[in-house]
């Protein structure tokens, strides 16, 4: 292709005409490029904005940050300010201090819109800002200095219990004759005491009554004799209705005397009442003296059973743990030998006692464990 006319330049219209504008569009091409990819403000930027210096922060960068930062009030802040307002019943109730005024909806807002701030702020604290506010720097979790964000265990109270008790002396492979038979009564004891709570105790209801079967002519006997209870009910019953009858008409009429007479004796009776409350009262205020001696002496009483209480609390705590689930705490038997079974060596001793089972025990007595029963396989 030729080259382009050039447009005549006689004139300073010409001159206007044929300017060439190629340099402005690219320009304005090139701008938009890096509108673009995003880096149309680079060239503009200072250079502490690009690059900065990983240094800790100091008291003084900090503040000057802070003065430097721009103080926009956001929409959200303006409306907290207003809500903020004391209205205006509530700054009359508030002149008055024995009246309380009623907390409003508003205030748990309020309440609540404050907790989440004091949860906002806890979390920045965790990220410490840098000399500028162009990057921040993260907590190190593992610093002994830094807390970590860990949740507190539960704690449980401690058993008076010990975890592994000690056994009697009268227990062990080759005991002394006077600890063995001990530990032998003790044993005994506790088994005597089972056989004795369950003959004593409260006999189950049972499921069939023992007795024989009514025959067909005791049948009729039967229903003859309700029906003679029936008919004896409904005379009873005749008889009070005639009775109420009689009395009906026997009624006369009273005359003004008879009146008189019945309010002359309630004004009575009321005077009477009145002075016998005035009799008692001042009885009262007489034995006053008497009266808070009994009380004083009540309150020693309730006093002393409830040191009482706590005592047997705490000894029954030591002796077994408290009622955790539906089934009671059974203490294992005694691990005590016969006097036929010590033999005075360990390998003739023979196997009796299980570590598991022994530790189970434990952790139930301990209150750790709520107590179970026992389950029997059905062959």
């Amino acid at each position: 292709m030729g080259k382009a006319a050039k447009g005549s330049r006689k004139g300073k219209k010409a001159w206007r005409a044929n300017i060439s504008t190629d340099d402005i569009d690219d320009f304005f091409e090139k701008q938009t490029r890096d509108a673009h990819a995003g880096a149309a403000a680079i060239p503009s930027l200072p250079s502490d904005s690009l690059f900065y210096l990983d240094k800790p922060t100091t008291a003084s960068t900090s503040a000057a940050a802070d003065d430097t930062a721009p103080k926009d009030i956001p929409v959200k802040r303006k409306i907290e300010k207003k809500r903020e307002k004391v209205l205006y019943h509530e700054s009359v109730l508030k002149r008055n201090p024995y009246v309380q005024p009623v907390p409003s909806s508003v205030a748990a807002k309020k309440d609540k819109k404050a907790k989440k701030k004091e949860l906002k702020e806890a979390h920045e604290a965790k990220n410490v800002p840098m000399e500028d506010d162009s990057g921040e720097k993260i907590l190190d979790i593992w610093d002994e200095d830094g807390k970590g964000n860990t949740k507190a265990k539960k704690s449980y109270a401690a058993s008076a219990i010990p975890a592994v008790e000690v056994e009697a002396p009268g227990c062990s492979f080759n005991p002394p004759f006077e600890a063995h038979q001990d530990s032998l009564a003790q044993a005994v004891a506790d088994e005597m005491h089972k056989i004795y709570t369950k003959e004593l105790g409260p006999k189950p209801v049972p499921l069939i009554v023992p007795g024989e079967e009514i025959t067909e002519e005791d049948k009729f006997f039967l229903d003859a004799d309700d029906e003679d209870e029936a008919a004896e009910e409904g005379g009873e019953d005749q008889a009070v209705d005639a009775l109420a009858a009689q009395r009906r008409t026997k009624m006369k009429r009273v005359t003004r005397v008879e009146l008189n007479k019945r309010v002359r004796r309630k004004e009575k009776l009321r005077e009477e009442a009145k002075a016998k409350k005035i009799e008692n009262l001042s009885k009262e205020i007489d034995s006053l003296p008497d009266i808070l001696n009994e009380i004083a002496k009540e309150d020693e009483e309730k006093e002393k059973r409830h040191i009482r209480r706590t005592v047997t609390k705490q000894e029954r705590l030591k002796s077994g743990p408290p009622r955790l689930g539906r089934h009671k705490f059974e203490p294992a038997p005694v691990q005590v030998l016969l006097t036929e079974e010590i033999s005075g060596s360990l390998r003739k001793l023979k196997g009796c006692c299980n570590l598991a089972r022994d530790r189970y025990k434990s952790i139930e007595k301990r209150g750790i464990l709520a107590p179970s029963r026992k389950i029997r396989k059905q062959r």
